[in-house]
């Protein structure tokens, strides 16, 4: 044995520059602040959108021409199926929709390219940071009145959508819920839990499946809701379909994956307790019809969704065509047991606010498949290991987030897209040789590779 190669880990990290462009681009998919450039044509997530144009012209040594082609490719895919939508006349908005999407998707390529050039730890920090920003944040708005700070901030940067039922949170959670500096509070436990979930994965910590509880816990009781519960059904798929793949553990046996099956039940059982416990007296209004936002977020988008992939399974009612089938919206929704006749309907878009089923308002049964295999296959083209978790990942916060041609829709399957990929890093491209002596045996220490939390003993 003359010498040998071996792949050394040299994590790469990224700048002060980066860092902050990253801070300021989660901030804004938090605050979600649009601006509108005209009076039709809205800048959403302005904040988000200003940093990744930034971080794109950064990355743009690292972009690769494959990624763009597959990139325009699903541009085209979405225009085709705008083009095939029932009622032609909605074709202006369809295109509007269409800047918006293309917009997101590209400063979404933008973090993901960013992302990948970070190190683990420095983006467990960041996400962790921004947990506990909005942990101890919500903690000082409902109890050292940090909520006159906020509500002042809020008034003064949302020009509408403002939430105001605090009566309600007070009957429902026996407390005024915290909205730190958003438009409402679901914002900020869909922040807190997405950021949560992301420093979960990306976090190497040998404990963080208790600390990662023992933060859900706070977040339940500071700022409660039922989307923070959304987190533990996402346990199950990141050790059934993630950590398998990450070296050096390599694939488990079916003796695994039957411990990740019982350990999912496990999950939806405590979902389920926890859900009828902490949220009894939402989930009795829920039942009895009382309760508009939960219709609006999630009963109502399925019907509707199933109903359109009914009638115009082609191609939908077109991006952001809800206004098309407003007659239709309306049918299902007094149809529904769950609804109230007595409820006040501004506009359409503002009762169907999950962006999972407006995939499929907008796009229609076959134009909806078709989109989501060209989007699996740019995931692929990206080299993204576990795809099917990123979709999984993607469906579960659709389920508290509306806004389909929004940045938030898009960070959140990129996001998940980026940290499959950092969870499989174990080495950066450097090589060092060794010349052992004759038939002397090769010892090599490698820091770098733990066993990651949950994988089964030798």
């Amino acid at each position: 044995m003359k010498g040998m190669k071996l792949n050394i880990v040299a994590e790469s990290r990224l700048g002060a520059v980066d860092m902050l462009l990253l801070v300021i681009f989660f901030a804004g998919i938090y605050l979600g602040v649009m601006i509108q450039i005209t009076a039709k044509i809205p800048f959403p997530a302005a904040p988000a959108g200003v940093a990744g144009l930034f971080l794109l012209w950064r990355r743009r040594d690292n972009i690769v021409p494959k990624h763009l082609a597959g990139l325009l490719g699903v541009v085209v895919l979405y225009l085709a199926a705008s083009l095939f939508a029932t009622d032609i006349g909605n074709l202006p908005k369809r295109f509007t929709g269409l800047v918006q999407l293309t917009y997101s998707l590209v400063i979404g390529y933008a973090m993901f390219l960013t992302l990948l050039q970070a190190g683990r730890q420095q983006l467990a920090r960041l996400f962790l940071g921004f947990s506990l920003f909005i942990l101890i944040g919500s903690l000082l708005e409902s109890y050292a009145g940090l909520n006159v700070v906020s509500d002042a901030v809020r008034n003064k940067i949302y020009d509408s959508g403002v939430y105001d039922s605090d009566l309600r949170d007070q009957i429902l959670y026996g407390k005024v819920r915290p909205k730190l500096f958003t438009s409402e509070p679901s914002a900020v436990t869909f922040g807190y839990t997405l950021f949560t979930f992301a420093w979960f994965m990306v976090t190497q910590h040998r404990a963080k499946l208790m600390l990662f509880l023992a933060l859900l816990a706070a977040g339940i009781f500071a700022m409660p809701g039922p989307t923070l519960l959304l987190s533990l059904l996402l346990l199950p798929p990141y050790y059934f379909f993630v950590l398998p793949q990450t070296p050096p553990i390599g694939r488990f046996g079916s003796g695994y994956r039957m411990a990740i099956i019982i350990f999912g039940s496990i999950l939806l059982v405590v979902f389920a307790v926890v859900g009828a416990t902490v949220y009894a007296e939402r989930l009795g209004q829920i039942m009895n019809g009382n309760d508009p936002s939960f219709f609006y977020r999630v009963i109502g988008p399925g019907l509707v969704g199933i109903e359109v992939m009914l009638r115009y399974p082609w191609a939908g009612a077109g991006l952001t065509g809800e206004a098309s089938i407003t007659d239709l919206v309306m049918n299902v929704f007094v149809q529904s047991s769950h609804f109230s006749a007595g409820w006040r309907i501004s506009k359409i878009s503002e009762v169907l606010t999950n962006y999972f089923w407006l995939h499929w308002i907008y796009l229609g049964l076959v134009w909806g498949c078709i989109t989501l295999v060209g989007l699996t296959i740019w995931l692929r083209m990206l080299g993204v290991p576990a795809i099917m978790f990123c979709w999984i990942t993607w469906a579960v916060f659709g389920q508290a987030s509306g806004a389909y041609v929004a940045p938030k829709t898009w960070v959140v399957l990129l996001l998940a897209a980026a940290l499959t990929m950092l969870h499989q890093r174990v080495a950066v491209p450097g090589t060092i040789t060794m010349r052992p002596a004759p038939g002397a045996a090769l010892r090599i220490r490698r820091p770098y590779l733990r066993r990651p939390d949950f994988a089964p003993q030798a």
